[in-house]
């Protein structure tokens, strides 16, 4: 069997689901930092935890976008969560439960203490919508860290990809977000490694390091 390409193979290994906060008077109490993953409904944000955890249904991936309707902690480390947050932007959902996912995420970016830095996917073939911008502008003042994962990028050929990830970054300089941008494909796993030590700074854990026997 060949070999994967070092580049591929993501090691946030052992993480393990801990708690669903619906009430942010539930959060857990012995959090020292916290990385939070946000996105529209669709965008691939379970698949994107899922792949940087190397596992396969860690955060639960739905064929009906909008599950998620809570704080999905899981525990990466000693006192260290990743946090799956409700999808945001998905029209069936009903109205006054749009308001309770947006009570409790706004609630949570804005007075979290433990929150190191949030984790937003887009859809490379979708990327900035209304509500991406929105939640941006929202962030912006926290000065807290974001991160784009451009997701689904081996939807499109390397050129085209590269191209929309150019113009992302520039348009989020040209707004004054100091937000990075990266291609990720959780099918193919482009992108899992960087994205993976950037949750990693933020947690205050090591890097990931390549397995000497997958090669260089």
């Amino acid at each position: 069997m060949a070999r994967a390409p070092a580049s591929t193979v993501s090691t946030l290994l052992n993480a393990t689901f801990h708690i669903t906060v619906a009430h942010l008077r539930d959060l857990p109490a012995d959090s020292l930092a916290e990385v939070a993953f946000a996105g529209r409904s669709n965008a691939g944000k379970s698949s994107a935890i899922n792949t940087l955890c190397n596992q396969k249904r860690l955060a639960f991936v739905s064929k009906m976008p909008g599950r998620t309707q809570h704080l999905n902690f899981f525990r990466a480390d000693e006192g260290r969560f990743l946090v799956d947050l409700p999808g945001y932007g998905f029209a069936r959902a009903p109205k006054d439960q749009k308001h309770v996912w947006q009570a409790l995420i706004g609630g949570y970016l804005a007075d979290r203490p433990q929150l190191a830095g949030l984790v937003l996917i887009m859809d490379i073939r979708h990327p900035l919508t209304e509500l991406d911008r929105s939640l941006l502008d929202w962030f912006k003042p926290s000065g807290r860290p974001v991160h784009v994962l451009l997701s689904k990028s081996d939807k499109l050929a390397r050129g085209p990809a590269t191209q929309v990830l150019n113009a992302v970054r520039a348009e989020l300089a040209e707004a004054g977000f100091q937000v990075s941008a990266q291609l990720f494909s959780s099918l193919k796993k482009t992108g899992a490694e960087e994205a993976e030590n950037v949750v990693r700074d933020w947690l205050g854990l090591s890097k990931a390091k390549k397995d000497p026997a997958q090669g260089e």
